[in-house]
C-alpha cells in the first residue's frame, strides 16, 4: 500500500474512532464501551506513530550505512509502483554509486602505495608528533632499517640525517653522508611540508647521488688538471726555453775563453728578469689556488640586507662614476634580513658587480641592478644584473670552473671562490645569461 494513503487511511480511523468515543460519552454510554473506545484509540495512535517512524528508521538505517562504510546492504524493492519502492530504489542506486566510488578510491590508493613503494627515490611522510605514516622500499634500503615506527629513530642511523629532516622546511635540501654496508653514500635531503585535514605532515625524499656525484667530481678534477696544466706550461716553457738560451749562450763563452759584451750581458739581464716575471707570475697563480682551496669558516650573523647594499654602494661608488654605471637597488621587504657572514657574502657581491661592470664596458646602456626579494619557496634571493654584453652559452657551463675566465686579464678564480661561499651558506648560485641583453648571477639563500 503506498505511504501516503496507508497514513492518511490511519488517520480517519483514528478520528472517526475519536468521534465515536465522544458520542458515547455525551451519550452516557456504559463503562465497558468507552473502556474499549480508549484502548483502541490508544493503540491506533501507537500504529500510527509506528508507521510515520517506518520511513525515518529506513532513513537512519541508511544513513547508519553510509557512516560505517557499508555498501553491502540493500533494501527490497517489490516494483509496485509505491512511493517506498521508489525510496528503496533511490537508496539502493546511491549505495551503489558510493561503492563504485569507494572501490576506485581504494584502487587509486592501492596504485599510488604501489608506484610509492617502487619508487627509486626513498620517500618517508611522518606526522606532526614524529609519528611515521608511509616509508618506501628505497628508504629502508638507503637506511639500512626493516621498519620505522618514529622519526626519532632515524638518530640512531644518522644524527646529521635527522637533525637535517627536523631543521629543513618546504624547499629545503641538504647533503648528508651516510655510512652503508655497500660504502659511503652521498644522500640528498629533500623537505616538503603538507597540511591535509588540518594534520600537519612532512614528506622527506631521499637520493642517493653517490655516483652521480663522482662522476661530476671525475670531470671537476679532468677540467683542473687541463686548466692547471695550460696554465703552468703557459709559464714554464718560456722560461725554459729562455733559460736554455741563456745557458748555451754562456756555455759557448766558457768554451771560446771570450769576454761578454755589455750588450750581451744586458740581453742576459733582461732575459733574468724575464724569468724572474715569468716566475713570480706562476707563484701569484699557485698562490691563487692555494686560496681557492682556504676558504674561511662563515661566521654567520643578523645581515641587513638594505645596509649592505648601501655599503656596496658607497663602496663601489667611484667604481660606477667613473664606468658611467647606473645603478639599481631594490629590496623587498625592507627590512629583509639573511643569516650569514657578511664579510664573506660581501666579497661574492663584490666580485659579482665587477664582473658586471667588465661585461659593461663597450655597452651602450650602462644598468647594474641589485635586487633582494623572498621567493615562492620561501628562500631569499639576491641578484645582480647587468645588462652588458652577455655570456656564450659554452662559457656558461664552464664559468665556475676554477681558472677558467672570459677576460684578458683576470685569474678566474672569482666565481668559484663565490659558488664555495655560498656552499658554505647551505645556498647556491646561479647564473642566466643571453647574449647583447646581459647576465643575471642569483644568489640562494636557504632561509
Amino acid at each position: 500500500m503506498d505511504y501516503k494513503i496507508g497514513l492518511v487511511g490511519r488517520i480517519i480511523l483514528l478520528a472517526i474512532s475519536l468521534f465515536f468515543l465522544s458520542y458515547f460519552i455525551l451519550n452516557g454510554a456504559g463503562v465497558f464501551a468507552i473502556s474499549l473506545f480508549i484502548i483502541l484509540i490508544m493503540a491506533q495512535t501507537i500504529f500510527l506513530l509506528s508507521y510515520a517512524e517506518s520511513s525515518f528508521k529506513k532513513v537512519r538505517l541508511f544513513l547508519d550505512n553510509i557512516k560505517q562504510d557499508d555498501y553491502t546492504s540493500l533494501f527490497p524493492v517489490k516494483f509496485d509502483g509505491t512511493e517506498t519502492d521508489d525510496l528503496h530504489i533511490e537508496f539502493n542506486a546511491i549505495l551503489a554509486k558510493l561503492k563504485e566510488d569507494q572501490a576506485e578510491k581504494d584502487a587509486n590508493y592501492q596504485y599510488f602505495r604501489s608506484v610509492f613503494q617502487h619508487l627509486s627515490i626513498g620517500l618517508i611522510t611522518f606526522e606532526e608528533d614524529g609519528k611515521i605514516q608511509i616509508l618506501n622500499t628505497a628508504a629502508k634500503r638507503m637506511l639500512n632499517i626493516t621498519q620505522l615506527h618514529s622519526i626519532s629513530e632515524i638518530e640512531g642511523v644518522n644524527k646529521e640525517l635527522h637533525q637535517a629532516i627536523h631543521s629543513l622546511r618546504t624547499g629545503g635540501s641538504e647533503l648528508i653522508k651516510i655510512a652503508h654496508p655497500d660504502g659511503i653514500m652521498q644522500l640528498s635531503v629533500y623537505v616538503i611540508e603538507l597540511l591535509m585535514r588540518d594534520v600537519k605532515i612532512k614528506l622527506v625524499s631521499l637520493q642517493n647521488i653517490q655516483s652521480e656525484l663522482e662522476e661530476k667530481e671525475m670531470e671537476a678534477w679532468q677540467n683542473l688538471v687541463k686548466i692547471l696544466t695550460h696554465e703552468i706550461m703557459n709559464s714554464i716553457a718560456p722560461i725554459s726555453s729562455l733559460a736554455a738560451t741563456i745557458k748555451g749562450d754562456i756555455e759557448q763563452k766558457i768554451d771560446e775563453n771570450a769576454s761578454i759584451p755589455p750588450d750581451d750581458l744586458e740581453d742576459y739581464l733582461m732575459g733574468i728578469g724575464t724569468i724572474e716575471k715569468r716566475s713570480e707570475g706562476l707563484i701569484n697563480f699557485v698562490s691563487d689556488f692555494r686560496s681557492l682551496a682556504h676558504i674561511p669558516t662563515p661566521k654567520f650573523q643578523v645581515i641587513k640586507i638594505k645596509n649592505l647594499f648601501m655599503q656596496l654602494e658607497t663602496l663601489m661608488q667611484h667604481q660606477f662614476e667613473s664606468n658611467q654605471i647606473q645603478v639599481k637597488c631594490n629590496v623587498a621587504p625592507q627590512d629583509l634580513i639573511l643569516f650569514g657572514d657578511q664579510n664573506l657574502i660581501e666579497q661574492v657581491l663584490i666580485n659579482l658587480i665587477h664582473n658586471g661592470i667588465h661585461a659593461m664596458q663597450d655597452a651602450i646602456t650602462k644598468v647594474l641592478s641589485i635586487d633582494a626579494f623572498i621567493d615562492e619557496s620561501g628562500k631569499i634571493i639576491i641578484e645582480v644584473s647587468d645588462s652588458g654584453k652577455g655570456i656564450e652559452e659554452e662559457a656558461l657551463s664552464k664559468i665556475f670552473i676554477p681558472f677558467f675566465t672570459t677576460k684578458s686579464k683576470g685569474s678566474g678564480i672569482g666565481l668559484s671562490l663565490s659558488k664555495q661561499i655560498m656552499r658554505r651558506h647551505k645556498g647556491n648560485i646561479q647564473v642566466r645569461s643571453k647574449l647583447g641583453e646581459g647576465t643575471t648571477f642569483k644568489l640562494i639563500f636557504n632561509a
